[in-house]
This record gives C-alpha cells, sequence and structure tokens, in this order.
C-alpha cells in the first residue's frame, strides 16, 4: 500500500461492473435502479469497466473491446451522455458507496484521437507505425512512456474525473506503465481530492518474465505499491486456478500466500477474488458447486478487499464476452445471500482490527482472525471432502455465521462443512497472543 493508504481500504468490498451487459437497456440510467441492491450485498465501491468510445478499426467482435479506447475525456455514447454519468455517480454517492472507473493507459485504440493529435506519443515501427508490444492485443497501440506532454494530457485527465464526482480508478495492467507516472499522478489527484483510492491490475510472473526477457517495462507488484492502495493477486493467480482444479496440491497455494506476504511491504492490501472479466466463472471452474461456494467464502475471509464480478450473485457459469452485447442471465440472485454475509463479516471487529493467520491446510482451509473480545475462525472445505477434521477451538456448539446452523466441537474435532464455516469464539492463547506479519 501506498504511505497514505488509508488502513480501512483492506475490508472493501468492490463491485465490478460491464454496462453493456449489466441491464437489457445497456445504460447508465437503467443500471441505477439496481445500486440499492448491490448495496445492500454489502458492496463499498462500484467499478465501473471503461466507460469511454470504442474504436473501430481492427476492432473485436460486433462492438469492439472497451479496453480499446477513443477518447479517455468522453462517454461512450451507448451508455448515455455525460450528464447521465453524472446521475450515476451521485447515485453510487446516495446508496452510500464509491466510484471507480477504469484507466487504460498502456494504449489507445487504432483510431484513438491521441494517435491522430500525437501521433509521436506512441510506440512505432521501423517503418514509423503505432504498435502493440503486446501482438496478441491487435485492436490497441501502445503509448509510448515516458513523455511529459503525455503524462501531464492524463493526469489532466484524471483530475477532470476527480472534479466530477469519480472516487478512485482502477488501473488496466498499470505495471506496464512508468511507477513515475503513477506517483506523479497520485500526488496531483491528492492535492485535488484526498482519499482517491488507486487500484492496480498487477499482472501474472510469467507475463513479467517475458516482458522483461525483451526488454520491455513490467513492474513486480513490490514496485507497483509504491503508487496503488490495491493490487490484484495475480502474481500467485496461476497456481490458485490449478489448486482449484486439482493440478495442484492446495498446500502449494497457502504456502504461496505466506511468500507473497513476506515479499510485499508488509501493510500492503490485496484484492482477492474468484472471478473477474478476464477469467473463468468459479462456479465453471471448480470441480463442484460446493467447492466454488467454499473457495469464494475463504477468498471473502482471505485478509485484503474482496470483489464480486457482476453476475456472480446469481451464480453464473458463462463469462460475458467483452465485445458483443451478452448481457447477465440474472435468475434469482441466488447465491445473494451468502455473498451478503461474506461481505458484511469483512466488516466484523476481528477483521477490521485484528491479524490473520492459517492454521491447516490437510482437509482444506483453516484460518483465523484474532480479535477482541473474540476472534473469527474459518473452515473452508474446498477439497469437498466429508468426516471429521481437527480444528484449534475450544469444545462447544457454535453457531456457523454462513447460514446460522449448529455445529459441534468435541476433544478438538468437528465434522466438515459441506462448504464453509465462520465461526466466533475465544480462540486458543496461542492464536490469541499470535501478532502476524500477515496484518
Amino acid at each position: 500500500m501506498a504511505k497514505d493508504t488509508p488502513e480501512s481500504f483492506r475490508n472493501l468490498v468492490i463491485y465490478e461492473l460491464f454496462v453493456r451487459n449489466h441491464t437489457p437497456e445497456g445504460t447508465f440510467a437503467a443500471a441505477i435502479p439496481d445500486l440499492t441492491r448491490i448495496r445492500q450485498m454489502g458492496v463499498d465501491v462500484i467499478w465501473l469497466m471503461p466507460i469511454h468510445p470504442i474504436g473501430k478499426i481492427g476492432n473485436k467482435g460486433d462492438l469492439g473491446s472497451p479496453y480499446s479506447i477513443v477518447d479517455y475525456r468522453a462517454i461512450n455514447p451507448a451508455y448515455g451522455t455525460l450528464e447521465d454519468f453524472i446521475a450515476f455517480i451521485q447515485a453510487v454517492h446516495a446508496a452510500g458507496m464509491r466510484l471507480i472507473i477504469d484507466v487504460v493507459y498502456n494504449h489507445t485504440a487504432r483510431d484513438s484521437r491521441l494517435v491522430a493529435e500525437h501521433p509521436d506519443w506512441f510506440h512505432q515501427d521501423a517503418r514509423g507505425q503505432p504498435f502493440s508490444t503486446v501482438p496478441e492485443w491487435t485492436d490497441v497501440i501502445d503509448l509510448n512512456h515516458p513523455i511529459e506532454p503525455l503524462a501531464d494530457y492524463l493526469i489532466e485527465t484524471l483530475k477532470m474525473w476527480v472534479e466530477m464526482g469519480v472516487d478512485g480508478f482502477r488501473c488496466d495492467v498499470a505495471p506496464l506503465v512508468p511507477i513515475e507516472f503513477w506517483l506523479k499522478a497520485r500526488q496531483a489527484v491528492g492535492a485535488v481530492r484526498p482519499g482517491v483510492l488507486w487500484l492496480s491490475e498487477s499482472i501474472d510472473v510469467n507475463f513479467i518474465h517475458d516482458r522483461r526477457t525483451h526488454g520491455l517495462r513490467a513492474l513486480c507488484d513490490a514496485e507497483i505499491y509504491q503508487a496503488f492502495d490495491l493490487t490484484y493477486d495475480y502474481d500467485i493467480w496461476a497456481t490458485w486456478q490449478k489448486a482449484v482444479t486439482g493440478q495442484l496440491p492446495l498446500s502449494r497455494y497457502l504456502d504461496l500466500l505466506i511468500y507473497q506476504d513476506c515479499v510485499h511491504p508488509v501493510d500492503s492490501i490485496k484484492m482477492r477474488c474468484v472471478e473477474n472479466h478476464d477469467n473463468q466463472r468459479i462456479m465453471a471452474l471448480a470441480p463442484t458447486r460446493e467447492q466454488a461456494l467454499a473457495w469464494t467464502a475463504f477468498q471473502a475471509f482471505n485478509r485484503g478487499a474482496f470483489l464480486i464480478y457482476g453476475g456472480q450473485e446469481s451464480g453464473a457459469t458463462h463469462t460475458p464476452v467483452l465485445w458483443v452485447i451478452d448481457r447477465i442471465a440474472w435468475g434469482d440472485y441466488a447465491l445473494q445471500p451468502f455473498l451478503t454475509r461474506l461481505n458484511w463479516l469483512k466488516q466484523d471487529p476481528a477483521v477490521v482490527s485484528g491479524a490473520f493467520r492459517l492454521l491447516a491446510a490437510s482437509r482444506g482451509i483453516q484460518a483465523a482472525w484474532q480479535g477482541e473480545p473474540a476472534g473469527l475462525y474459518g473452515i473452508f472445505n474446498v477439497n469437498g471432502e466429508a468426516g471429521p477434521v481437527e480444528v484449534q477451538l475450544p469444545g462447544g456448539i457454535y453457531t456457523n455465521l454462513l447460514n446460522d446452523e449448529p455445529i459441534a466441537i468435541r476433544g478438538g474435532r468437528t465434522e466438515m462443512p459441506a462448504i464453509a464455516a465462520i465461526l466466533r469464539g475465544a480462540l486458543p492463547a496461542e492464536l490469541q497472543g499470535y501478532r502476524s506479519a500477515l496484518l
């Protein structure tokens, strides 16, 4: 986390919303009535995927990727007007939430306003043609950081959106942009409005290695934290996916969680999730529904902010395509009560001010939050196994805070829950006295 990141950011619940696919109308105005429901789930922050006009040259699908942007200072007319967007900001605030928007400052559309006005701001090949340093990103061209007038233009754009009421930015592939730019941007935006939220889409370690091998810029999380409040946990994402699907033992992932904590700044904050617009839905990735829910519960319980991807509350299995109309099939919002319990538990005093510790992994995951006067103890059946499991809680009858059902602990053992259990109780002395670096 940056030097002035509020500690409260580690408990945030963020909701990713793609305007085009969220409602049948695909507009800001149509999404406003849903904000009350989203807030009632315990969401703190709405993240809008890119809201700008989309390029047409080399575009993907029928409508193009929202990450192929023509004009950073304009609104996609398909979503509404600038006035409609301002009304959406006001509605988010009225519902008691913050609003962050996507910032895509590594690249633009091939037919962007900037390439027409400032072709010298782009990477150019031997023929003087702009190109992308990621060959598979065929619909975009890369900005050639660092260029001072380019940086000034982008920072003025950020200040424009903040002055309009935007509360922060999710920065697409932020590690491909110089850290000096992000530090300057944070300082300049903070002078206009303190407390703006900065979320970095950090990148997979294999992507970092490949770019560095080819002499290209790729910041690691330890570098990006200088300017950002939160980062993705993509540094261990590939291992997590393999643990979910059974390709790697669970212990490998948990070892990396501890390693992750040790190589990042002591107060750093990760944004945890089980799905997002770039990855498969957890209901399709996990072997069973129960394991999908157990993984969801663990990542919400885990240290850090928690992300919900629009449609997750309906148990969606289909990952929407971003460059066509691919509306979310909302159904009956079957998982909304489950997610709501998880989200509100992030505001529990044990989580807000306590220390987190991983306890066991031989049978699912066990973890605890130290707190006063009592902590939270989590048992997560990510392996989908049945039978008794050893726990580190005194004997007695506990209530599972996820479903209000009783759980009996006798002789340091209990029956493994079908999905997960989060219990409140006095933790053993060795856990209460544990002051973790994971705090």
